[in-house]
């Protein structure tokens, strides 16, 4: 009797591992296909320039010490040459403060940066609080809405810019726009792959919010 117990509990060991097993297989699977998925996301957003629009948006990345960082200046040149088209009439500039040691906002440095490229200071608009991506867009909106705007393009690069359509989307933005850029300057496996698990927060961040929890960071 003891050996058919022995046996019974090996077999239910080994058919739990296998069970297991098989989890743990599946769940790998539909983390691949949900990497696939962002990934492509990623690839395919057009790079078009979009029809006039009343702002354009620069969501805000590192200062060196009071200067754009030359991922930020990418950002910043596009929202340049989108002003000269005439494709935008203004320019909100979003970023809060770096670290308690920043001398500058990045919202600070940004417009210091376009002031230098020729623009002038009345078409630049400054939100100096955001300290995510979220709120760079939540608290443009609120600006925009001060201002009397409805219409605004989105000014970031391309592995960025799904994750931040998909959030103006939500914040209610009228029919939102993305002007993406692809980067010369940064090394675009570390950020696909570091987005891929911010885009991944974004979906469990949009179902606290339903219960009112903002998103951290």
């Amino acid at each position: 009797m003891k050996a058919i117990r022995d046996f019974s509990v090996k077999r239910d060991l080994f058919q739990g591992a296998k069970r297991l097993g098989r989890a743990l297989l599946a769940l790998a699977a539909a983390a691949m296909l949900w990497i696939g998925y962002v990934q492509w996301l990623m690839a395919s957003l057009p790079d078009t320039m979009p029809r006039p629009k009343e702002a354009g948006i620069v969501l805000g990345a590192a200062l060196w010490q009071t200067t754009p960082s030359p991922a930020l200046k990418e950002r910043l040149n596009r929202a340049v040459q989108l002003y000269q088209a005439g494709m935008i009439r203004h320019i909100i500039v979003t970023g809060g403060y770096d670290s308690p040691n920043s001398k500058l906002t990045e919202a600070e440095g940004m417009r210091d940066y376009l002031l230098e490229q020729g623009v002038p200071v009345a078409a630049i608009l400054l939100e100096n609080e955001a300290r995510s991506t979220y709120q760079n867009l939540l608290f443009s909106r609120r600006l925009m809405q001060q201002e009397g705007w409805s219409s605004a393009v989105i000014i970031t690069h391309r592995y960025h810019a799904v994750r931040a359509l998909d959030i103006a989307r939500y914040l209610g933005y009228d029919h939102p726009a993305a002007s993406p850029m692809d980067s010369t300057v940064l090394v675009m496996s570390w950020h696909k792959g570091r987005e891929t698990l911010a885009y991944t927060k974004w979906q469990w961040d949009k179902i606290m919010l339903l219960f009112g929890i903002e998103p951290q960071g």
